[in-house]
């Protein structure tokens, strides 16, 4: 009966299937704030109403490259069980994708910057959610949006909607490119998590940003998790380390945004592209269940903090 209860209160109280309207754009023009090139698209994520009364606080999901799975839905209820609802966001399905693992060019990794922005603005309009209480996590691809959604340029750019996120957690985010302003950050804890053995996206990208960012005196902490490799946190992962044999990596590559909207191999001094000879393929994937479990209560006592729970 106790494991009935405990399982009953991880469910949500209601799962609302919640589209808008985004677009698809380049880097480039992200970049440059100019979407006179864009295309429309709906984007959908599904609300998952925690089990309380009145207005929720929320945590936004942004999938990695493989698309939504059943990790980010042991997300949803771990938030749950906190009383915090959770909006996962699908990126891809709006857009014709199934998966960039293999092909990571099919779209410019900063519109799922956009798509953050222009969910926060549709849970504006949703009468159960508190938008002062609003975070923004991501995964991979996913975390690298989460992480970069941060920036104020951005923000300038690209958010209309006059809400902003109470804190941005990225896990196992990109962080190997250097664009301008980069530590010009929103004043709210951004909470960074890494496995140690990380050879998709190495974390050494992310520990140089993280004292970037507290050099400039930004709420920054990165959390480094011992021999945690890539999607360390999802029990849908192989305990063992597997081999993604056709998925591409960066881990080679070094870029920056050396003038406004064009990011360029460091190494070539040439617009960057997944051609790039820096661009390899076979990083590894595997959950460590340690790690797993401290991201799982650092994540709680971030949530507990910045929504005053």
């Amino acid at each position: 009966m106790a494991q009935a209860q405990d399982a009953k209160a991880s469910l949500p109280a209601r799962i609302d299937v919640l589209p808008f309207e985004s677009i698809t754009l380049s880097d480039s023009a992200f970049l440059k704030g100019d979407s006179s090139a864009a295309k429309t698209v709906m984007v959908a994520g599904q609300l998952y109403i925690a089990q309380a009364s009145g207005k929720t606080p929320v945590v936004v999901i942004l999938h990695g490259s493989a698309g939504i799975n059943g990790g980010s839905e042991l997300w949803a209820r771990e938030f749950a069980e906190m009383g915090v609802s959770t909006l996962l966001v699908d990126s891809f399905s709006g857009r014709g994708i199934v998966s960039t693992l293999d092909d990571q060019s099919q779209l410019g990794r900063l519109n799922m910057v956009v798509d953050a922005y222009r969910a926060i603005g549709k849970l504006k309009t949703h009468p159960r959610v508190d938008t002062s209480r609003i975070a923004l996590m991501g995964f991979s691809r996913g975390g690298q949006a989460a992480l970069y959604a941060s920036l104020e340029r951005f923000h300038g750019l690209w958010n209309s909607s006059g809400a902003d996120f109470a804190a941005y957690i990225p896990f196992y985010s990109d962080c190997k490119t250097a664009f301008i302003d980069d530590v010009k950050v929103k004043p709210v804890p951004i909470r960074m998590h890494h496995g140690e053995a990380d050879d998709y996206v190495p974390v050494s990208g992310c520990v140089a940003y993280a004292e970037r960012l507290k050099a400039a005196g930004r709420d920054a902490q990165l959390t480094i998790y011992k021999d945690a490799h890539h999607v360390f946190d999802s029990p849908l992962s192989p305990a063992k380390p597997f081999v993604l044999a056709q998925a591409q990596t960066i881990r080679q590559c070094f870029m920056a945004e050396t003038s406004l909207g064009e990011i360029v191999n460091v190494k070539s001094g040439q617009p960057f592209t997944y051609a790039d000879p820096c661009v390899e393929r076979g990083p590894h994937v595997g959950y460590n269940a340690d790690a797993a479990t401290a991201a799982r209560a650092s994540v709680r006592e971030t949530l507990k903090m910045v929504f005053k729970l």
